[in-house]
């Protein structure tokens, strides 16, 4: 059974949606996690003494360690969080209501788990680790998601021990590259084990080269059961140190994926803001580019003008290759070759977003590059916005309740709409039809979840039920290709679609995080055409 679901199902039925929100999501504060001392402390939150403690450390390192930090970075990192946006008490919590969802999962099955009566857990997560392009040219570094949101931790080839025992004591090791000041020479410094209890919170930390000795350890104490998700890792020799430990302790390597999926499917509230804020950046920058798109502009540029604009407002970088398409590149969804220049009639369909704080935005707007739309354009542009506007307007209600119900009643209403305006026959009347026709235009899903990856939490089905702490994007589109015999020849080699990403926030209400970034029809014409009427006024003052 999916974790997930039999999580959910210990609850009793009245309290289950408050109580995985609150615990799951908004973690307690006066649950009990472990000190680095190793004594069970009744607060997960860091003491003022912590803090301290960890300031004078970066001030003694001048900030020189393997992260910006509040010291190296403070217009990007606040005195009392880790990483921007999240402070340090909110990660330890994480990792401790982890290992408390592990136990609760097991120890649902009665006295036996898995074939073991054991009522410790041990769990392991590697970070990323360094890609090359070619010889030693690498890509730049992204740490792993869930890594990153269980330590903080921004440096590779890093492992993540979690342990809880009999009397759920959670203990948390990280192991680090040490220090190597011939390394740091070349990429860079590194924070070393020496300095990772006060700055992650961990328990305690070694160099990378005891894991193996550790985990033997550890596991021959507590006889646990064993969790690690071998199938993602990055590090393959953790993956050989994982299956020998299984192989010497006998028990299976158990996936932990769906535990982590369900704690980051909602977000905190520090997380929300993130979002909020990640949506904002790249929403102005959508705006700006869509006002200063001419034709003759190459979808390189545009490319180009996006990534800068998010840039110049913090954003780490895009969140993912964008789709920039003119004309009928926009009827092939992921178009990424960007290299067609932009006609006086096309369109511009561009699926970009950015990443800020470790959290992704997603958009799409499509958009008249000459300012006006022909009428064929403006007929299915304003079709498809009404019908956006309508399934943003049905979320949380019947029709609307989860991602899939939004898909199917978008299939359905687009196959409607596109019957009255005469491009699916009249004499199709059936449900199951007028969804299908919706479905042939419009060939994919209209919503996925959000958070710190583009398609986050991709193992959550998309039939669970929308509750507050979600992220997810409303995407509707229309695509007619050139070979569309059975359409007007006027509609086809027009792609159409908008997408925006919502917030499910702590009080129920349906946030559009996305909002700024204009798409209304007439608001999008006028701001395209606004400053061509600027550049055409400063022409004429200068002659």
């Amino acid at each position: 059974m999916n974790a997930l679901r039999r999580l959910d199902r210990l609850m009793a039925p009245t309290a289950r949606r408050s109580a995985a929100i609150s615990t799951c999501l908004w973690p307690r504060r006066h649950q009990a996690t472990t000190s680095s001392s190793g004594s069970r402390s009744p607060s997960a939150t860091v003491d003022p003494a912590e803090v301290r403690g960890v300031a004078q450390i970066l001030r003694q390192q001048k900030g020189n360690l393997g992260q910006p930090t509040s010291v190296s970075h403070p217009h990007l990192i606040q005195p009392d969080e880790l990483v921007p946006g999240v402070e340090l008490g909110e990660i330890k919590e994480r990792r401790s209501q982890l290992m408390q969802n592990i136990r609760a999962y097991a120890r649902s099955f009665g006295g036996e788990f898995n074939g073991h009566s054991s009522p410790c857990h041990m769990f392991v997560l590697g970070a990323g680790s360094k890609k090359y392009m070619s010889g030693k040219i690498p890509y730049v570094f992204r740490q792993n998601s869930d890594f990153y949101y269980l330590t903080g931790c921004l440096e590779p080839d890093a492992v993540l021990l979690l342990t809880i025992d009999e009397a759920q004591n959670v203990q948390s090791e990280l192991f680090m590259r040490p220090k190597d000041p011939h390394a740091e020479l070349w990429d860079g410094p590194r924070t070393g084990p020496e300095l990772a209890v006060p700055l992650f919170g961990v328990t305690e930390a070694h160099p990378l080269y005891m894991l193996e000795a550790v985990l033997a350890k550890r596991a021959a104490a507590l006889k646990p059961h064993i969790w690690f998700d071998k199938k993602t890792t990055d590090l393959p020799s953790l993956t050989e140190d994982m299956q020998r430990l299984s192989g010497v302790e006998q028990r299976p390597l158990l996936p932990a994926y769906t535990f982590l999926e369900a704690m980051r499917l909602l977000k905190s509230r520090a997380e929300m803001q993130l979002m909020r804020r990640t949506c904002d950046i790249a929403s102005r920058s959508f705006n700006e580019v869509m006002a200063e798109t001419r034709p003759g502009q190459s979808e390189h540029h545009l490319f180009a003008a996006i990534d800068y604009k998010c840039r110049m407002r913090n954003a780490s970088h895009l969140a993912y290759p964008p789709v920039v398409a003119a004309g009928k590149n926009a009827t092939v969804i992921h178009y990424v070759s960007n290299s067609q220049l932009l006609s006086p009639q096309d369109m511009v369909l561009m699926d970009a977003g950015c990443e800020y704080g470790g959290y992704t935005s997603d958009i799409t707007r499509t958009w008249p590059a000459g300012g006006q739309f022909t009428e064929p354009q403006r007929v299915l542009y304003e079709m498809l916005h009404q019908l956006q506007a309508e399934i943003i307007g049905t979320v949380m209600k019947p029709g609307g309740e989860t991602l899939d119900q939004l898909f199917e009643t978008t299939c359905y209403k687009l196959g409607k709409y596109l019957q009255e305006i005469g491009l699916v026959s009249k004499s199709v009347s059936d449900y199951k039809e007028l969804a299908g026709q919706g479905y042939r235009f419009c060939p994919h899903h209209v919503s996925h979840y959000l958070g710190m990856d583009v398609h986050d939490t991709p193992h959550v089905p998309r039939n669970t039920r929308i509750v507050p702490g979600m992220v997810f994007t409303v995407e509707p589109g229309i695509y007619i290709g050139q070979d569309c015999g059975d359409v007007p020849p006027e509609f086809r080699g027009i792609g159409i679609r908008i997408e925006d990403d919502l917030l499910i926030n702590e009080h129920g209400q349906v946030e559009v995080l996305t909002d700024a970034c204009v798409k209304d029809p007439r608001a999008l014409q006028e701001l395209c055409q606004q400053q061509q009427r600027d550049s055409d006024s400063g022409a004429s003052a200068s002659l």
